[in-house]
């Protein structure tokens, strides 16, 4: 029997799936989409993707990929390009597509719209909560009511739902009455050999500048440790302007940081290779990805938010409990190389023993695929 016809519903995904649109910028859930939709390609799924019209062909092909245009981001008159070209644009979009399964992630209107045009021709659909904000409806990142509507609706008919963590799953069971399942996240395996001693970067913060992750608090860190030289990446997010001013302002009065604003997702494993800690400082998070690309070469973490407490059980690096606590253990590691190897090599058998594509994609083809098919 053939594989299904699998369609990812990703309007920002184009910039990662395609350097040719790195200008762009993104971050996030694109990386798990892309590197999800590239893993497939190679296991014989047919695959395409719902993305943004930034003026590329419908239908372009890039890595075995077929990436269909819903619409402009720009395109409508407020309130009613909710209708069209948005809601019109993604449903046009999938009928092209003409899938067998549907997958999302995060909140938001889209998993409505898999769910409503799954409904309309009885095919599968697949969610997978991208934070633990997805899981809560006080938390929801979600502004309009009406979005948060079409979101539960597109939950709660969703044929999977899948999950980064077991507290997720807790929260998803505890605030919706779903059950889920923990599906791993993948992660491009970079050079993790490179040597304490050719890391130039002490520290780096990499994430979209927005209030939630706390970007300030890595400008006090920086600050207040002027013998580290700091890295802090990240591009500005719609709604959270100012933040990315504000902060790249104030970076510009710190020696030891160097700002380098939006890098593309394919330029920014050269920068974990250079890198000896890598540090999150977000108030909220799901798995992120940073953690993996930072363990993958090779580099520890240092944060507050500690996914299923990993980093604290594996010795990965260190989990803080606050600002102070957080910039003497990147200090330390940053500047001890005996206990910099040592947690190095921890993160490197850690990510070998626990992230081959072959185990993470697992859980995915048992949601994607119905058990009589996979069997």
């Amino acid at each position: 029997m053939s594989l299904p016809r699998v369609c990812f519903l990703g309007l920002d995904d184009l910039p990662v799936l395609s350097p040719a649109f790195n200008y762009l910028g993104a971050a996030g859930e694109p990386v798990q989409h892309t590197l999800l939709a590239r893993a497939l390609v190679r296991r014989g799924f047919p695959v395409s993707m719902i993305v943004a019209d930034h003026g590329q062909p419908d239908g372009m092909l890039v890595d075995g990929v077929t990436t269909y245009r819903a619409y402009r981001r720009e395109a409508g008159v407020p309130v009613l390009r909710f209708v069209f070209p948005r809601w019109v644009g993604v449903m046009s979009a999938l009928q092209r597509a003409n899938p067998d399964v549907l997958y999302t992630s995060c909140a938001g209107i889209g998993v409505g719209q898999v769910a409503w045009f799954a409904r309309q021709r009885n095919l599968r659909t697949v969610f997978r909560a991208a934070s633990d904000t997805d899981c809560d409806p006080q938390k929801l990142l979600v502004n309009a009511w009406w979005d948060r509507l079409i979101y539960e609706y597109g939950l709660r008919r969703a044929d999977s739902v899948l999950v980064q963590t077991q507290h997720q799953q807790q929260m998803m069971n505890a605030n919706y009455g779903l059950d889920s399942r923990i599906a791993g996240m993948l992660v491009e395996h970079g050079n993790a050999d490179i040597p304490f001693a050719a890391r130039d970067i002490a520290a780096l913060w990499v994430s979209n500048l927005r209030h939630l992750k706390r970007p300030d608090l890595f400008l006090d860190l920086a600050q207040s440790a002027p013998e580290m030289a700091c890295n802090m990446v990240g591009g500005s997010m719609a709604g959270e302007s100012q933040i990315f001013t504000e902060t790249e302002s104030r970076a510009s009065g710190i020696p030891n940081l160097t700002f380098s604003g939006s890098v593309p997702y394919h330029d920014i494993n050269p920068m974990f290779q250079r890198t000896r800690v890598f540090v999150n400082t977000s108030d909220v998070e799901g798995f992120p990805n940073t953690y993996l690309q930072a363990w993958a070469h090779g580099t520890p973490v240092v944060a507050f938010f500690d996914p299923d407490g990993v980093i604290a059980r594996e010795r990965l690096g260190f989990v803080a409990r606050d600002l102070d606590e957080m910039r003497d253990a990147t200090r330390h590691l940053s500047s001890d190389q005996a206990e910099w190897t040592d947690a190095s090599a921890r993160c490197r058998r850690f990510m070998a023993a626990h992230f081959s594509e072959d185990q993470i994609l697992s859980e995915y083809v048992r949601a994607l695929v119905p058990a009589a098919q996979s069997a």
